[in-house]
This record gives structure tokens, sequence and C-alpha cells, in this order.
């Protein structure tokens, strides 16, 4: 299935000497748009037909993803800027507001087959509304990609004398290719990659284990190296807490992989459970112990390798294999945070070319392809890089985690508590025909609490109210979300009703298809809308892009029905279907037996 149409020749039956060729698809999408091998499905609902992985692989390339070691930096800066006690409450606190918030994000991309920005429009943020979320997540991207890059450079630069700038552009090279074959490629770097990863992530505690037994004692005890102190600090654990929910969209990117999640089913509902579960929020425990784990390999190389080179993954990593490795420990170490940082940045680089696509489809009305919005990503972030952002990590991250958080709260409580009490509708709704250009529920909370957060980041409101700026933030967008959406009365989840695939539709066979009026392909009923304007079906992308019809379906919902063709059921369907008729009717001739419609029918 793909988004390219052809013509096709027809040969009538009354004329069977004369060929005459049939209109062109109203539109046709350029090559690389059209080739869902490297698309991947990028705007619009992952169909049965493309999920074909299992639920453990998925997972396991999901959890490939998290390889990063940006997790060893910032749970190292957090406890050096604030020391142990604080820095550990922090990470942990941190670890427990992104899992909880990512369990109803992680089932709900997983079960409808979307992406983090298509489940956005659909969690009380509008057609139009979460089109600034895809630009947050753009930056997520981009930030994380700069600095998963940075650390790859310094690796680079500490076992072969290169550059750091000429680091810069090769790791922004390295990835180009992978990412440009879509999610079957990424699944083959990470599951190749993954022995070497998990050896190299382990090795080095093992090391230090035996050769420095009492390491864990002293780091309990560390005050930091800003005279922060061993014990615990209110404004330290705030300010900390912030820095760590920097990662707080990492669910974005995991719900780029859980999407192709196969359908649950009572065969596979255990393992299903356990992998989305896995895959969505159970990224945070992992990382959760990187950042305490990177901390602790920062403190024991302090004395050796000075604050500042402690910071820098690459070192502390050298550090602690030189007793075991020796001379081998620096080829060693740069090879672990070369494949590292590959694992996460082809990641990266794949899900910031998702949110660029969703944000410039909605502004433009056009979409080239998902792979050529690689290069704006990496561009962005290669500029990053050369401007050192790495040195600016903590101010930069917990600035993003005001936004972050807002954001990803809003999406929660519309699932958790919106949903459940009736406020939206039962499902996730993220076609332009049935949407509001903007939800006040989700996009209104998400905007106050960030507003109001960052306000208090800079210190307007005080020196708490600075430091816990990400706890406004989320109870912020916690409780205006559901209250928005009660004092509306749930107005705008809805500009009408979905008669193809709504809750109050029964639907014999959700993978049944019907082929777009626009650009002349079969897609599953949840990416199809009805269109008044092509008085027929209408595909998810071909209704984004179309920039003329002026929205009457939303504006003037009560012009009238649209009369659908009925779907063409998968084959297995409709062969049952036939065996059925023709065993109720033996008496009935072969010809007059019912038939799976065709697209058109």
């Amino acid at each position: 299935m793909t988004d390219t149409a052809t013509s096709v020749t027809t040969t009538p039956a009354n004329t069977p000497d004369e060929e005459r060729q049939s209109p062109p698809p109203k539109r046709s999408y350029a090559k690389l748009a059209a080739d869902e091998s490297r698309e991947d499905y990028s705007l619009r609902y992952a169909p049965h037909s493309f999920r074909r992985w299992s639920p453990s692989m998925v997972a396991g390339t999901a959890l490939g993803g998290i390889a990063y070691l940006a997790d060893f930096a910032i749970g190292a800066s957090i406890v050096f800027t604030y020391g142990f006690t604080s820095g550990l409450a922090s990470i942990l606190t941190a670890a427990v507001i992104i899992f909880l918030t990512g369990i109803p994000i992680a089932r709900a991309c997983a079960k409808y087959g979307l992406d983090m920005d298509l489940v956005t429009r659909g969690a009380g943020f509008g057609y139009f509304g979460s089109t600034l979320t895809s630009l947050i997540y753009a930056s997520f991207t981009f930030i994380f990609f700069a600095l998963e890059g940075s650390i790859m450079a310094q690796a680079m630069h500490q076992a072969v004398g290169l550059p750091v700038e000429i680091g810069y552009l090769l790791t922004t090279l390295v990835v180009i290719p992978i990412v440009f074959k879509g999610m079957g490629a990424l699944a083959k770097v990470q599951a190749w990659t993954q022995p070497v990863w998990i050896i190299g992530m382990v090795l080095p505690f093992v090391v230090l284990a035996f050769e420095v037994p009492d390491a864990w004692g002293a780091f309990g005890s560390f005050g930091g190296t800003e005279g922060a102190g061993a014990g615990l600090s209110w404004i330290g654990f705030g300010l900390g807490t912030g820095v760590a929910l920097s990662l707080i969209a990492q669910i974005g990117e995991q719900a780029d992989y859980l999407r192709f999640m196969p359908a649950k089913t009572e065969a596979n509902k255990r393992r299903w459970n356990l992998a989305v579960l896995a895959a969505g929020p159970g990224w945070v425990i992992i990382g959760a112990a990187k950042q305490l784990g990177g901390a602790f390999l920062a403190f024991v190389a302090l004395e050796a390798v000075g604050k500042t080179h402690a910071l820098e993954p690459i070192a502390p990593q050298i550090e602690a294999l030189k007793p075991w490795l020796g001379s081998v420990a620096l080829p060693a170490a740069a090879l672990f945070v070369i494949v590292s940082q590959i694992k996460i940045n082809v990641t990266n680089a794949y899900s910031g070319s998702l949110s660029w696509s969703n944000f410039f489809s909605r502004i433009t009305h056009k979409h080239p392809g998902r792979v050529w919005y690689i290069f704006l990503n990496l561009a962005i972030a290669l500029t990053l890089m050369e401007m050192n952002m790495f040195a600016a990590l903590g101010k930069l991250l917990g600035f993003y985690s005001n936004v972050g958080i807002a954001w990803i709260a809003a999406v929660a409580a519309d699932l958790v508590i919106n949903k459940r009490i009736g406020l939206s509708p039962k499902y996730i709704e993220f076609k332009r025909a049935y949407l509001y250009a903007v939800n006040p529920a989700g996009f209104g909370a998400m905007m106050i609490a960030s507003t109001v957060s960052i306000l208090a980041f800079f210190g307007l409101f005080g020196r708490y109210a600075e430091a816990f700026s990400t706890f406004i933030a989320a109870g912020l967008a916690l409780v205006l979300c559901p209250l928005i959406a009660w004092a509306t009365k749930g107005k705008y989840y809805l500009a009408r009703p979905n008669p193809v695939n709504g809750p109050e539709v029964e639907i014999e066979d959700i993978t049944a298809t019907h082929e777009c009026a626009v650009c002349e392909t079969a897609y599953e009923l949840p990416d199809i809308a009805d269109c008044p304007v092509q008085s027929g079906p209408i595909c998810s992308l071909c209704c984004s892009l179309d920039s003329e019809c002026g929205d009457v379906c939303r504006k003037d919902p009560a012009s009238g029905p649209v009369l659908m063709p009925v779907p063409t059921m998968p084959k297995a369907v409709a062969k049952a279907g036939s065996a059925v008729v023709s065993a109720v009717v033996p008496e009935v001739g072969p010809e007059v037996v019912p038939e799976a419609p065709s697209p058109g029918a």
C-alpha cells in the first residue's frame, strides 16, 4: 500500500478493440513520498497490513533507541551541581512522573497505530493546535541529536584526535543512509548493535565493583562540585527534577515505534501489554539507572580528569576500563560511545523527520516526503553543535522541560480523565475532516501552564517557584485540561460525527478499505473520511493537503450526507463470506453469488 497513484488502462466491454486510458488521479505524490518502505506512513494511521513485526520485535527496536549517553551527562550534571541526595531525589521523582504520564500515551499510540502528533490532535489539541506541539517535539529531536552528536564527536577526538568541528559533521552524516530507509533499517541497526552496547554498558561497572568496591559508599556522601552539600536541598531538588524532566518528550520517540505494534488479540494480549509497557514508559527505568550510573562514573573519574572532562561520558568510561584493559581502554570506550550515539541519533533523526512532516503538511498543504525533512532536522542540530550547546546543557534542558511537560501532561490528562468521564470522545480522532482547528481543552491548558511555568523559571515568582517551575507546569496542565473540557462541555473535540469508523458505526472488519477519490489508492477505514467536496471517500493525507476545499465538511456539517461506497473486505474475509452464502443458498448458481465489492463499488 503506497501513496502513489498511477493511471489504469481500461477497455470497455462494448468496444473490445478500442483502448482508452482513464483520467489520471487528481493527486499523485512524489516518488519519495509514495514509497512507504521509506515513508513509513509518516503522516497517517499505520495500517494493519504494514504492522508485520511481533510485539517483542517492536519493543526491542524501541528500547534500542534509548542507548544514548546523554543520560550519563545529565545525571552527572545534576549530581555535580546539587549533590548526591538532591540529585538522587530529582532523578527518581522525574522518572516516576515520566513513567506515569507515558502509560496512557503509549497504549493509545499502540492501540490506534498513530504517532505522537496524531494522538495529540485527538487528545484535546485540535487539528492546528497540535502544529505547535509538532514544533516542540521537533525541537526535542534536534536538541538531543546535537547533544548526542557532541558526545560522539568528543569520543572521536579522544580516540583519533579528530577536531570536534569535523566530528560534528561526521556524526550528522553517518545517520542519513539509515534514517533514509525507514523503520526496517532502524530495526536492523538496533538489533545488530545491541550486543556491543550491552557489553559496553555493563563492563565499566563490573570493573569498578572489583577495583574500587568502596566507591559507591563515597558517592553516597558526595556534596557536588558547586558547594551544594550532601544533604537534601529543596531548591536543588526542584531544579534537578526540572533538568531530568527535559526527557519527558522521549515518549514521542517511543511512540514512533509503538504505532507499528500489531493488533492486540486474545492470543497475544499478555505479550502485547508487556511490550507496550516496556517500550513505552518503561524506557525511563533504564534511563534513570543510566543517569545515576553516569553520575557515579563521573564521580570516580573526577580526580583523574577534572570536572569538565568528567561531564563528558567518554572520559569516565576510559578511566573505568583502564584497570582491566590498559591501553585498549581508549578504543574500547570510543567504540561503545560511537555505537551508542548512532543507535539514538538514527531515532532522533527519524522522529524529527516525522515531526517536521506533520508541521509543514498542515502549514503548506504540501508533502514532498518524510526523507527531505531529515536534512532540515540535521542542519539545525549541526548548527547547535557548532555553537557548543553542550556547555549550556543544564539551563537549556531546564527551560525546555517547562514546555515539554505541559504538553505531555495535558495529553495524559485527556486520555486518563477526560475520556473516562465522557468529556471527550472514547477514541482518538486525528483526521482533519472531523476536528476543530483548535481545541482549548488541551491546547489552552498547555499554553497557560507553559507560560506560567516559564515566567516562574525566569524568577518572576521567587526562588522556590523558579526551582519548581516544572511542577507548576505539570500541575496546571493536569487540572486545566479537564476543567476547560468541562467548561466547554467537550464541544471542540469533534466538529462532526465520523460515519466511517466512529464509535457509533458497526464495522465488520476494521482492515476493510476504501479507495481515495483523490489519489485513487486504497486505505483502511481508520485512514478514511467522507468528503462532500469529492462526493466520496478521501484518505487522511489527501484531506490534509487539500488547500481549496474551504473546510466545507466542518463548517457546514449539515450540508448533506456523503454517499459512500461499500468498503472492500480483505480477501480472506471476502472468501469466507462467499463460502457462507454458497452454503446457505446452494441452489443459486455461482454467477449470482455475491462477491466482495470492488474499490469503486
